[in-house]
Protein backbone atom coordinates (compact mmCIF):
# COMPACT_ATOMS: atom_id res chain seq x y z
CA UNK A 1 0.00 0.00 0.00
CA UNK A 2 1.41 3.46 -1.39
CA UNK A 3 0.37 6.81 -2.86
CA UNK A 4 -0.17 6.00 -6.71
CA UNK A 5 2.76 7.63 -8.46
CA UNK A 6 1.48 6.71 -12.21
CA UNK A 7 -0.86 9.45 -13.46
CA UNK A 8 -1.50 9.38 -17.59
CA UNK A 9 1.30 6.98 -18.37
CA UNK A 10 1.08 3.49 -19.45
CA UNK A 11 0.89 1.19 -16.25
CA UNK A 12 4.35 -1.04 -16.67
CA UNK A 13 3.58 -4.98 -16.57
CA UNK A 14 5.22 -6.00 -13.43
CA UNK A 15 2.83 -2.87 -11.79
CA UNK A 16 -0.07 -4.83 -13.07
CA UNK A 17 -2.17 -6.87 -10.64
CA UNK A 18 -5.48 -8.46 -10.03
CA UNK A 19 -8.75 -10.18 -11.37
CA UNK A 20 -10.92 -8.90 -13.67
CA UNK A 21 -14.17 -9.99 -10.76
CA UNK A 22 -12.05 -7.08 -8.69
CA UNK A 23 -13.78 -4.76 -10.51
CA UNK A 24 -17.33 -5.10 -9.90
CA UNK A 25 -17.48 -4.29 -5.97
CA UNK A 26 -15.87 -1.04 -7.59
CA UNK A 27 -18.77 -0.31 -9.52
CA UNK A 28 -21.45 -2.13 -7.22
CA UNK A 29 -20.51 0.04 -4.44
CA UNK A 30 -21.56 3.52 -5.61
CA UNK A 31 -24.06 2.33 -7.91
CA UNK A 32 -26.31 0.36 -5.35
CA UNK A 33 -27.71 3.84 -3.96
CA UNK A 34 -31.12 4.85 -3.07
CA UNK A 35 -31.29 7.31 -5.56
CA UNK A 36 -31.61 4.03 -7.68
CA UNK A 37 -35.46 3.54 -7.00
CA UNK A 38 -36.25 7.17 -8.45
CA UNK A 39 -34.45 6.20 -11.68
CA UNK A 40 -37.39 3.78 -12.01
CA UNK A 41 -40.10 6.38 -10.36
CA UNK A 42 -38.59 8.83 -13.41
CA UNK A 43 -38.78 5.80 -16.23
CA UNK A 44 -42.38 4.72 -14.83
CA UNK A 45 -43.06 8.60 -15.04
CA UNK A 46 -42.88 8.89 -19.02
CA UNK A 47 -46.65 7.19 -19.01
CA UNK A 48 -45.16 3.51 -19.60
CA UNK A 49 -47.03 0.30 -17.72
CA UNK A 50 -45.31 -0.96 -15.31
CA UNK A 51 -43.82 -3.70 -17.04
CA UNK A 52 -42.84 -1.39 -20.06
CA UNK A 53 -41.11 0.46 -16.93
CA UNK A 54 -38.90 -2.75 -15.90
CA UNK A 55 -38.01 -4.00 -19.57
CA UNK A 56 -37.15 -0.59 -20.68
CA UNK A 57 -34.71 0.17 -17.97
CA UNK A 58 -33.27 -3.13 -17.45
CA UNK A 59 -32.35 -2.98 -21.34
CA UNK A 60 -31.35 0.47 -21.15
CA UNK A 61 -29.11 -0.56 -18.32
CA UNK A 62 -27.57 -3.41 -19.37
CA UNK A 63 -27.04 -1.98 -23.29
CA UNK A 64 -25.34 1.35 -21.54
CA UNK A 65 -23.00 -0.24 -19.11
CA UNK A 66 -21.90 -3.17 -21.62
CA UNK A 67 -20.53 0.20 -23.81
CA UNK A 68 -18.65 0.61 -20.50
CA UNK A 69 -17.38 -2.23 -20.19
CA UNK A 70 -16.02 -2.69 -23.75
CA UNK A 71 -14.44 1.06 -23.69
CA UNK A 72 -13.01 -0.46 -20.22
CA UNK A 73 -11.00 -3.13 -21.95
CA UNK A 74 -8.87 -0.74 -23.22
CA UNK A 75 -7.10 -0.20 -19.40
CA UNK A 76 -5.56 -3.44 -19.38
CA UNK A 77 -4.75 -3.50 -22.86
CA UNK A 78 -2.86 -0.26 -22.79
CA UNK A 79 -2.62 0.98 -19.07
CA UNK A 80 -3.74 3.99 -19.97
CA UNK A 81 -6.62 5.94 -18.03
CA UNK A 82 -9.86 6.07 -20.88
CA UNK A 83 -9.72 10.19 -21.45
CA UNK A 84 -5.82 9.48 -22.06
CA UNK A 85 -6.44 6.46 -24.36
CA UNK A 86 -9.20 8.30 -26.27
CA UNK A 87 -6.36 11.05 -27.67
CA UNK A 88 -5.52 7.91 -30.15
CA UNK A 89 -9.11 8.62 -31.88
CA UNK A 90 -9.02 12.23 -31.21
CA UNK A 91 -5.07 13.31 -31.30
CA UNK A 92 -2.86 14.66 -28.64
CA UNK A 93 -4.42 18.31 -28.51
CA UNK A 94 -7.62 17.51 -29.94
CA UNK A 95 -8.56 15.11 -27.12
CA UNK A 96 -8.55 18.07 -24.71
CA UNK A 97 -12.18 19.22 -26.48
CA UNK A 98 -14.05 16.09 -25.58
CA UNK A 99 -12.15 15.65 -22.18
CA UNK A 100 -12.78 19.01 -20.99
CA UNK A 101 -16.64 18.63 -21.13
CA UNK A 102 -15.78 14.92 -19.30
CA UNK A 103 -13.93 16.72 -17.05
CA UNK A 104 -16.72 19.31 -15.91
CA UNK A 105 -19.44 16.99 -16.56
CA UNK A 106 -17.40 14.55 -13.88
CA UNK A 107 -16.67 17.37 -11.23
CA UNK A 108 -20.78 18.37 -11.71
CA UNK A 109 -21.61 15.06 -10.57
CA UNK A 110 -19.35 15.25 -7.72
CA UNK A 111 -20.20 18.51 -6.47
CA UNK A 112 -23.99 17.12 -6.43
CA UNK A 113 -23.02 14.30 -4.51
CA UNK A 114 -20.65 15.59 -1.80
CA UNK A 115 -24.11 18.09 -1.02
CA UNK A 116 -26.51 15.17 -0.56
CA UNK A 117 -23.92 13.46 1.42
CA UNK A 118 -23.74 16.17 3.18
CA UNK A 119 -27.34 17.23 4.11
CA UNK A 120 -27.56 13.51 4.47
CA UNK A 121 -24.97 13.16 7.47
CA UNK A 122 -26.68 16.67 8.41
CA UNK A 123 -30.56 15.31 8.92
CA UNK A 124 -29.55 12.64 10.55
CA UNK A 125 -27.34 14.48 13.66
CA UNK A 126 -30.82 16.67 13.47
CA UNK A 127 -32.99 13.74 14.19
CA UNK A 128 -30.77 12.31 16.76
CA UNK A 129 -29.78 15.45 18.55
CA UNK A 130 -32.55 18.10 17.77
CA UNK A 131 -31.67 19.85 20.78
CA UNK A 132 -27.68 20.47 19.45
CA UNK A 133 -28.03 20.06 15.39
CA UNK A 134 -31.40 21.39 14.67
CA UNK A 135 -32.91 24.38 14.25
CA UNK A 136 -35.97 25.90 13.92
CA UNK A 137 -38.55 23.69 12.01
CA UNK A 138 -36.58 20.49 12.78
CA UNK A 139 -33.86 21.55 9.48
CA UNK A 140 -29.87 20.96 10.50
CA UNK A 141 -27.81 23.87 12.12
CA UNK A 142 -25.51 26.00 9.57
CA UNK A 143 -22.56 24.13 12.16
CA UNK A 144 -24.13 21.11 11.66
CA UNK A 145 -24.07 21.37 7.71
CA UNK A 146 -20.56 22.90 7.58
CA UNK A 147 -19.18 20.25 9.91
CA UNK A 148 -20.67 17.22 7.91
CA UNK A 149 -19.18 19.43 4.91
CA UNK A 150 -15.75 19.42 5.76
CA UNK A 151 -15.94 15.64 7.32
CA UNK A 152 -17.41 14.70 3.64
CA UNK A 153 -14.55 16.44 2.30
CA UNK A 154 -12.02 15.26 4.26
CA UNK A 155 -12.46 11.33 3.73
CA UNK A 156 -13.03 11.80 -0.02
CA UNK A 157 -9.82 13.48 -0.35
CA UNK A 158 -7.38 11.21 1.68
CA UNK A 159 -8.96 8.15 -0.07
CA UNK A 160 -8.68 9.34 -3.36
CA UNK A 161 -5.46 11.30 -3.40
CA UNK A 162 -3.90 8.02 -1.93
CA UNK A 163 -5.05 5.88 -5.36
CA UNK A 164 -5.98 3.26 -7.52
CA UNK A 165 -4.94 0.03 -4.85
CA UNK A 166 -6.48 1.85 -1.47
CA UNK A 167 -9.79 2.54 -4.09
CA UNK A 168 -9.63 -0.68 -4.65
CA UNK A 169 -9.60 -2.10 -1.22
CA UNK A 170 -12.15 0.46 0.44
CA UNK A 171 -14.52 -0.12 -2.54
CA UNK A 172 -14.55 -3.52 -1.90
CA UNK A 173 -15.68 -4.05 1.84
CA UNK A 174 -18.17 -0.41 0.82
CA UNK A 175 -19.94 -3.14 -1.52
CA UNK A 176 -20.41 -5.60 0.99
CA UNK A 177 -21.69 -3.07 3.34
CA UNK A 178 -24.43 -1.58 0.96
CA UNK A 179 -25.25 -4.67 -0.46
CA UNK A 180 -26.11 -6.85 2.67
CA UNK A 181 -28.26 -3.15 3.89
CA UNK A 182 -29.84 -2.94 0.92
CA UNK A 183 -31.15 -6.30 1.03
CA UNK A 184 -32.65 -5.12 4.21
CA UNK A 185 -33.94 -1.93 3.08
CA UNK A 186 -35.92 -3.95 0.70
CA UNK A 187 -37.48 -5.79 2.73
CA UNK A 188 -38.59 -3.06 4.95
CA UNK A 189 -40.23 -1.26 1.95
CA UNK A 190 -42.11 -4.29 0.33
CA UNK A 191 -44.93 -3.42 2.51
CA UNK A 192 -45.77 -0.19 0.99
CA UNK A 193 -46.22 -1.66 -2.46
CA UNK A 194 -49.98 -2.25 -2.77
CA UNK A 195 -49.79 -5.30 -5.01
CA UNK A 196 -53.32 -5.21 -5.62
CA UNK A 197 -53.24 -1.86 -7.68
CA UNK A 198 -49.74 -2.77 -9.20
CA UNK A 199 -50.31 -3.49 -13.06
CA UNK A 200 -53.49 -1.46 -14.01
CA UNK A 201 -51.74 1.22 -16.48
CA UNK A 202 -52.10 0.14 -20.08
CA UNK A 203 -49.26 0.38 -22.09
CA UNK A 204 -47.41 3.16 -23.88
CA UNK A 205 -46.64 2.84 -27.63
CA UNK A 206 -42.91 2.21 -29.14
CA UNK A 207 -41.34 5.47 -29.12
CA UNK A 208 -42.34 5.78 -25.08
CA UNK A 209 -40.78 2.26 -24.58
CA UNK A 210 -37.77 3.53 -26.39
CA UNK A 211 -37.68 7.03 -24.70
CA UNK A 212 -37.49 4.94 -21.49
CA UNK A 213 -34.89 3.15 -22.84
CA UNK A 214 -32.73 5.47 -23.50
CA UNK A 215 -33.91 7.63 -20.31
CA UNK A 216 -32.64 4.83 -18.36
CA UNK A 217 -28.93 4.97 -20.42
CA UNK A 218 -28.04 8.51 -19.65
CA UNK A 219 -28.77 8.40 -16.42
CA UNK A 220 -26.34 5.51 -15.43
CA UNK A 221 -24.36 4.02 -18.07
CA UNK A 222 -23.63 6.57 -20.24
CA UNK A 223 -22.23 8.97 -17.60
CA UNK A 224 -19.32 6.45 -17.04
CA UNK A 225 -17.68 6.39 -20.64
CA UNK A 226 -15.24 7.88 -19.64
CA UNK A 227 -14.19 6.19 -16.26
CA UNK A 228 -14.01 2.66 -17.35
CA UNK A 229 -10.27 2.27 -18.30
CA UNK A 230 -9.43 4.57 -15.48
CA UNK A 231 -9.70 1.36 -12.57
CA UNK A 232 -8.99 -1.34 -15.11
CA UNK A 233 -5.59 -0.50 -16.37
CA UNK A 234 -3.76 -1.97 -13.87
CA UNK A 235 -5.33 -5.44 -14.87
CA UNK A 236 -2.57 -7.73 -16.61
CA UNK A 237 -2.36 -7.43 -20.33
CA UNK A 238 -3.55 -10.68 -21.61
CA UNK A 239 -6.94 -10.21 -19.07
CA UNK A 240 -9.58 -11.66 -21.50
CA UNK A 241 -11.95 -8.65 -22.54
CA UNK A 242 -15.14 -10.85 -21.66
CA UNK A 243 -14.48 -10.72 -18.37
CA UNK A 244 -13.59 -7.57 -18.25
CA UNK A 245 -16.86 -6.51 -19.86
CA UNK A 246 -18.92 -8.77 -17.44
CA UNK A 247 -17.77 -7.73 -14.76
CA UNK A 248 -17.80 -4.22 -15.50
CA UNK A 249 -21.26 -3.93 -16.63
CA UNK A 250 -22.53 -6.64 -13.90
CA UNK A 251 -21.21 -4.02 -11.46
CA UNK A 252 -23.02 -1.36 -12.93
CA UNK A 253 -26.49 -3.09 -13.91
CA UNK A 254 -27.15 -5.63 -11.63
CA UNK A 255 -27.91 -2.76 -8.76
CA UNK A 256 -29.46 -0.38 -10.49
CA UNK A 257 -31.89 -3.01 -12.24
CA UNK A 258 -32.81 -4.10 -8.84
CA UNK A 259 -33.75 -0.70 -7.41
CA UNK A 260 -35.50 0.38 -10.58
CA UNK A 261 -37.61 -2.63 -10.09
CA UNK A 262 -38.38 -1.37 -6.95
CA UNK A 263 -39.35 2.31 -7.81
CA UNK A 264 -41.20 1.39 -10.67
CA UNK A 265 -43.48 -1.00 -8.56
CA UNK A 266 -43.46 1.89 -5.81
CA UNK A 267 -44.62 4.23 -8.76
CA UNK A 268 -47.28 2.29 -9.95
CA UNK A 269 -49.12 0.95 -6.85
CA UNK A 270 -47.99 4.29 -4.44
CA UNK A 271 -48.22 7.20 -6.15
CA UNK A 272 -47.95 9.60 -3.00
CA UNK A 273 -44.68 7.97 -1.52
CA UNK A 274 -43.15 7.59 -5.47
CA UNK A 275 -44.47 11.45 -5.95
CA UNK A 276 -42.52 12.18 -2.79
CA UNK A 277 -39.54 10.36 -3.73
CA UNK A 278 -39.10 12.31 -6.90
CA UNK A 279 -38.94 15.27 -5.32
CA UNK A 280 -36.66 14.39 -2.22
CA UNK A 281 -35.82 10.76 -2.56
CA UNK A 282 -33.81 10.36 0.65
CA UNK A 283 -35.90 11.75 3.03
CA UNK A 284 -39.16 10.52 1.42
CA UNK A 285 -37.86 6.73 1.13
CA UNK A 286 -36.40 6.86 4.74
CA UNK A 287 -39.07 8.64 6.13
CA UNK A 288 -41.52 4.76 6.84
CA UNK A 289 -37.92 3.04 8.43
CA UNK A 290 -38.07 1.85 11.98
CA UNK A 291 -35.60 4.08 13.44
CA UNK A 292 -33.30 1.23 14.90
CA UNK A 293 -33.02 0.89 10.80
CA UNK A 294 -33.16 4.54 9.98
CA UNK A 295 -29.83 5.14 11.67
CA UNK A 296 -27.02 2.45 10.24
CA UNK A 297 -29.02 2.91 7.04
CA UNK A 298 -28.62 6.84 6.59
CA UNK A 299 -24.73 5.81 7.35
CA UNK A 300 -24.67 3.65 4.85
CA UNK A 301 -26.28 5.88 2.57
CA UNK A 302 -23.61 8.74 3.64
CA UNK A 303 -20.88 5.76 2.88
CA UNK A 304 -22.23 4.59 -0.77
CA UNK A 305 -22.20 8.53 -1.88
CA UNK A 306 -18.95 8.72 -0.58
CA UNK A 307 -17.85 5.74 -2.99
CA UNK A 308 -19.05 7.82 -5.68
CA UNK A 309 -17.11 10.80 -4.93
CA UNK A 310 -13.88 9.04 -4.26
CA UNK A 311 -13.78 7.34 -7.62
CA UNK A 312 -14.83 10.49 -9.35
CA UNK A 313 -12.65 12.79 -7.78
CA UNK A 314 -9.58 10.50 -8.62
CA UNK A 315 -10.82 10.11 -12.52
CA UNK A 316 -11.28 13.68 -12.73
CA UNK A 317 -7.70 13.94 -11.59
CA UNK A 318 -6.94 11.76 -14.13
CA UNK A 319 -8.69 14.05 -16.62
CA UNK A 320 -6.83 16.99 -15.62
CA UNK A 321 -3.52 15.19 -16.53
CA UNK A 322 -4.97 14.04 -19.58
CA UNK A 323 -5.51 17.87 -20.58
CA UNK A 324 -1.60 18.64 -20.14
CA UNK A 325 -1.89 20.34 -16.49
CA UNK A 326 1.59 19.91 -15.48
CA UNK A 327 1.42 18.19 -12.56
CA UNK A 328 1.61 14.85 -10.25
CA UNK A 329 -1.52 12.36 -10.26
CA UNK A 330 -2.26 13.55 -6.31
CA UNK A 331 -1.35 17.35 -6.85
CA UNK A 332 -5.02 17.05 -9.72
CA UNK A 333 -7.02 15.21 -7.32
CA UNK A 334 -5.94 17.55 -4.53
CA UNK A 335 -6.78 20.62 -7.09
CA UNK A 336 -10.03 18.58 -7.80
CA UNK A 337 -11.07 18.46 -4.32
CA UNK A 338 -10.97 22.52 -3.81
CA UNK A 339 -13.01 23.37 -6.76
CA UNK A 340 -15.62 20.45 -5.67
CA UNK A 341 -15.47 22.43 -2.39
CA UNK A 342 -15.87 25.61 -3.82
CA UNK A 343 -19.33 24.74 -5.80
CA UNK A 344 -20.62 22.07 -2.95
CA UNK A 345 -20.31 25.18 -0.60
CA UNK A 346 -22.27 27.45 -2.76
CA UNK A 347 -24.89 24.79 -3.24
CA UNK A 348 -25.41 24.47 0.41
CA UNK A 349 -24.84 27.77 1.82
CA UNK A 350 -25.29 30.59 -1.38
CA UNK A 351 -27.69 29.38 -4.05
CA UNK A 352 -31.48 28.11 -3.58
CA UNK A 353 -31.62 27.39 -7.55
CA UNK A 354 -28.44 26.73 -9.04
CA UNK A 355 -28.76 22.55 -8.56
CA UNK A 356 -31.17 22.43 -10.83
CA UNK A 357 -29.80 24.37 -13.69
CA UNK A 358 -26.98 22.72 -13.22
CA UNK A 359 -28.40 19.29 -13.42
CA UNK A 360 -29.70 20.69 -16.76
CA UNK A 361 -26.26 21.67 -18.00
CA UNK A 362 -24.90 17.80 -17.09
CA UNK A 363 -27.50 16.24 -19.00
CA UNK A 364 -26.99 18.84 -22.03
CA UNK A 365 -23.09 17.72 -21.67
CA UNK A 366 -23.91 14.38 -22.39
CA UNK A 367 -24.59 15.00 -25.87
CA UNK A 368 -20.80 15.38 -26.27
CA UNK A 369 -19.92 12.34 -23.85
CA UNK A 370 -21.74 9.82 -25.35
CA UNK A 371 -20.72 10.40 -29.00
CA UNK A 372 -16.83 10.81 -27.98
CA UNK A 373 -17.43 7.24 -26.45
CA UNK A 374 -18.98 6.16 -29.66
CA UNK A 375 -16.71 7.49 -31.82
CA UNK A 376 -13.59 5.72 -29.49
CA UNK A 377 -15.54 2.89 -29.66
CA UNK A 378 -15.74 2.74 -33.60
CA UNK A 379 -11.88 3.32 -33.33
CA UNK A 380 -11.20 0.34 -31.06
CA UNK A 381 -10.96 -1.86 -34.40
CA UNK A 382 -8.02 0.69 -35.23
CA UNK A 383 -6.21 0.73 -32.17
CA UNK A 384 -6.48 -3.05 -32.09
CA UNK A 385 -4.92 -3.47 -35.34
CA UNK A 386 -2.23 -1.06 -34.42
CA UNK A 387 -1.71 -3.83 -31.46
CA UNK A 388 -2.76 -0.92 -28.89
CA UNK A 389 0.59 1.01 -29.51
CA UNK A 390 0.94 3.76 -26.32
CA UNK A 391 2.97 5.88 -28.95
CA UNK A 392 -0.24 6.64 -30.22
CA UNK A 393 -1.18 8.95 -27.16
CA UNK A 394 1.46 11.05 -27.81
CA UNK A 395 1.74 14.50 -29.75
CA UNK A 396 2.89 14.39 -33.59
CA UNK A 397 6.18 13.42 -34.05
CA UNK A 398 6.67 10.98 -30.78
CA UNK A 399 4.29 8.57 -32.42
CA UNK A 400 0.96 9.98 -32.83
CA UNK A 401 -1.17 13.31 -33.94
CA UNK A 402 -2.11 16.29 -33.07
CA UNK A 403 -5.53 16.37 -34.02
CA UNK A 404 -7.38 13.56 -35.89
CA UNK A 405 -9.86 15.48 -37.95
CA UNK A 406 -11.75 12.40 -38.95
CA UNK A 407 -12.54 12.00 -35.02
CA UNK A 408 -13.20 15.92 -34.41
CA UNK A 409 -15.40 16.13 -37.22
CA UNK A 410 -17.63 13.35 -36.39
CA UNK A 411 -18.28 14.70 -32.99
CA UNK A 412 -18.67 17.94 -33.93
CA UNK A 413 -21.58 16.91 -36.08
CA UNK A 414 -22.94 14.60 -33.87
CA UNK A 415 -22.60 16.96 -30.63
CA UNK A 416 -24.77 19.84 -32.98
CA UNK A 417 -27.56 16.91 -33.94
CA UNK A 418 -27.66 15.87 -30.23
CA UNK A 419 -27.92 19.62 -28.81
CA UNK A 420 -30.54 19.94 -31.83
CA UNK A 421 -32.70 16.47 -30.21
CA UNK A 422 -32.70 17.54 -26.74
CA UNK A 423 -34.91 19.57 -24.40
CA UNK A 424 -34.29 21.23 -20.91
CA UNK A 425 -36.27 22.10 -18.18
CA UNK A 426 -34.18 25.13 -17.58
CA UNK A 427 -35.03 28.18 -19.66
CA UNK A 428 -31.81 29.42 -20.52
CA UNK A 429 -30.77 25.97 -21.62
CA UNK A 430 -34.26 25.77 -23.55
CA UNK A 431 -32.60 28.53 -25.70
CA UNK A 432 -29.55 26.41 -26.58
CA UNK A 433 -30.94 23.05 -27.30
CA UNK A 434 -33.74 21.69 -29.64
CA UNK A 435 -33.20 23.87 -32.70
CA UNK A 436 -33.77 20.90 -34.49
CA UNK A 437 -37.18 20.03 -33.41
CA UNK A 438 -40.37 21.80 -34.55
CA UNK A 439 -42.56 23.43 -31.70
CA UNK A 440 -45.16 19.84 -31.71
CA UNK A 441 -42.10 17.13 -31.20
CA UNK A 442 -40.45 20.22 -28.66
CA UNK A 443 -43.09 18.28 -26.35
CA UNK A 444 -42.52 14.56 -27.76
CA UNK A 445 -41.54 11.72 -25.27
CA UNK A 446 -38.47 11.88 -28.55
CA UNK A 447 -37.62 15.24 -26.81
CA UNK A 448 -37.93 15.06 -23.44
CA UNK A 449 -36.59 11.36 -22.89
CA UNK A 450 -33.51 13.04 -24.60
CA UNK A 451 -33.40 10.15 -27.04
CA UNK A 452 -31.28 12.73 -29.34
CA UNK A 453 -28.36 11.61 -27.23
CA UNK A 454 -28.54 7.65 -28.71
CA UNK A 455 -29.29 9.62 -31.94
CA UNK A 456 -25.99 11.84 -31.51
CA UNK A 457 -23.81 8.78 -30.68
CA UNK A 458 -25.43 6.42 -33.71
CA UNK A 459 -24.39 9.92 -35.85
CA UNK A 460 -21.03 10.42 -34.48
CA UNK A 461 -20.30 6.59 -34.31
CA UNK A 462 -21.69 6.11 -38.30
CA UNK A 463 -19.63 9.48 -39.55
CA UNK A 464 -16.31 8.06 -38.46
CA UNK A 465 -16.73 4.75 -39.37
CA UNK A 466 -17.51 5.85 -42.67
CA UNK A 467 -14.38 8.53 -43.35
CA UNK A 468 -12.11 6.05 -41.53
CA UNK A 469 -12.71 2.28 -42.63
CA UNK A 470 -14.38 3.07 -46.15
CA UNK A 471 -13.13 6.28 -47.19
CA UNK A 472 -9.83 5.77 -45.32
CA UNK A 473 -8.61 8.72 -44.37
CA UNK A 474 -6.41 9.46 -41.52
CA UNK A 475 -6.33 5.62 -40.19
CA UNK A 476 -2.50 5.66 -39.72
CA UNK A 477 -0.67 8.07 -37.06
CA UNK A 478 2.58 9.71 -37.43
CA UNK A 479 5.83 7.74 -37.55
CA UNK A 480 4.85 4.61 -35.51
CA UNK A 481 6.42 1.33 -35.86
CA UNK A 482 2.82 -0.81 -35.98
CA UNK A 483 4.41 -4.02 -34.50
CA UNK A 484 5.64 -2.29 -31.91
CA UNK A 485 3.19 -3.33 -29.18
CA UNK A 486 4.66 -1.78 -25.87
CA UNK A 487 5.46 -5.05 -24.29
CA UNK A 488 9.52 -3.24 -23.48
Amino acid sequence: MKVETNGVNPVTDNERYGTPAGLFPIWFSWNVSILGITYGIYVYSLGLSLWQAIFAGVLGYFLSSTLVGVLAVGGPRTGLPTLTQTRFAFGYHGNKIPTLFAYISNMGWKVTIITLSSTTGASLFATLWPAVFAAEGGHPTLTCLLGWFVVTLALTMSVAIYGHQLIMKVEKYIAWLTGGMSIIFIILIMPHIHWSQSGTTPDAGLLTFIGGMVMAMTMVGLGFLNYGGDFARYLPRSTPARKVVFWTSMGISLPVSILLILGALLADSNPALSNAAASEPIAALTSFLPFWFYVPFSIVIIISLLAAAITGVYSSGLALLAMGVPASRSTTTALNAVIIAFGAFYLLFISDSFLATFQSFLATVSVVLGSMGAIQLVDFARQKRLNWNTAMAQPSGAGGRNGRWTALLSLFIASVVGMGTITSGDPWIAHLVGFLLTEETKTSVFATANIGVVVAMLVGATLYAILTYLCHFDVLPSTIDVKDNNHE
